[in-house]
């Protein structure tokens, strides 16, 4: 269980083989490692598994290795493993292949890999998160973390506008922790186990470049991203989901296409609760604290039905022009954005 998402587990992955099972997409959603928050946004879980299904037969095709299965078709009597092409609806429901994730063990903000990995063996959720950029733009942690020079970047600090990259900044942070944490190569490489960190680093390069040629082909632009990869038997391959609205940033004409849209409206609506979820992150780094959650003083509020159906209508509008097909109906994007731009 995640917090926007469901696992069925048909087949229980073991130290030598991969099990089988299922995402479930809801329509809840999360921002600022929240976890569910209080509404749904209607069709969302459908859009992000058509999104998620489209993305997973791209890298197939260009011969990336994945453990996507099909998504499941509900129409008939029993219920089947389609591709994306024969499904009967949208679907909400993606099988895929399940690998292990032992426990990971901790004390305060202390984790212990190394017993994760002595638990997995050579079949393993890789506890990585491997984020790409094609774009700084302001307010990105990156800005705060690493100087222009460290990418090759020629200014002598980072400007007040956006920073267009020639080539894709490629990062590790964790996954597991309590609070999310940028890696040095060395710690990063330690906690991907058996897996190799520049292999690693060329499969996000892949993928980036993938689903930034698919936004271009329908007039969006992909931002940054990231993907999380399974090791099995000496191979990688791309695990959870990919390019989705929730995964990765994208724009059309300018204005946000992703998650983002909500973090912004949160930021604007209930400054109270985004800051005491930065104070309690804070502390909870200060006092060597794991869960930061239960610091935080303020719970977010609903939000209001009209900016749930606007937040609809960017997900599913967005999911037609990515994908290039009228799966949901929906205004079309310009008419979509257009509505996000007035709340």
């Amino acid at each position: 269980m995640t917090s926007v998402k469901e696992f069925r587990i048909e087949r229980e992955a073991t130290a030598d083989s991969l099990g089988a099972g299922s995402f479930v997409f809801t329509d809840d959603y999360s921002v600022f490692d929240w976890g569910k928050m209080p509404d749904q946004i209607p069709e969302k879980g459908a859009s992000l598994c058509t999104m998620g299904a489209f993305n997973f037969e791209l890298l197939e095709a260009e011969g990336v290795p994945t453990h996507y299965r099909g998504v499941v078709d509900h129409s008939g009597d029993s219920d089947s493993i389609v591709s994306l092409e024969d499904a009967s609806s949208p679907p909400w429901e993606m099988a895929i292949e399940l690998t292990q994730v032992p426990d990971l063990p901790n004390e305060g903000r202390e984790y212990d890999y190394d017993h994760y990995h002595e638990a997995a063996g050579e079949n393993y959720l890789i506890p990585l998160e491997i984020v790409f950029r094609n774009r700084v733009p302001i307010g990105s942690s990156l800005r705060s973390r690493t100087e222009p020079e460290d990418h090759g970047l020629a200014y002598d600090s980072w400007p007040d506008e956006p920073v267009d990259l020639d080539a894709p900044i490629v990062e590790f942070s964790t996954k597991y922790e309590e609070g999310d944490r940028y890696l040095e190569a060395t710690e990063a490489d330690q906690i991907a186990g058996r897996a190799s960190l520049s292999a690693l680093e060329d499969l996000a390069r892949d993928v980036n470049r993938i689903l930034t040629e698919q936004a271009e082909s329908a007039g969006l632009d992909h931002q940054d991203g990231k993907i999380e990869c399974l090791y099995y038997d000496g191979e990688i391959r791309v695990a959870d989901v990919v390019g989705t609205f929730d995964e990765n940033r994208f724009s059309y004409e300018g204005s946000q296409l992703s998650k983002e849209v909500l973090r912004q409206y949160h930021k604007r609506t209930q400054p109270e609760w985004v800051q005491a979820v930065e104070a309690a992150k804070a502390e909870a780094k200060q006092e060597n604290v794991a869960d930061w959650k239960s610091l935080c003083t303020v719970d977010p509020e609903p939000l209001e039905d009209t900016v749930l159906e606007t937040a609809r209508n960017l997900y599913c509008a967005g999911t037609n022009a990515y994908t290039g097909h009228d799966v949901f109906e929906a205004p079309p994007l310009s008419s979509a954005i257009g509505a996000v731009q007035r709340l």
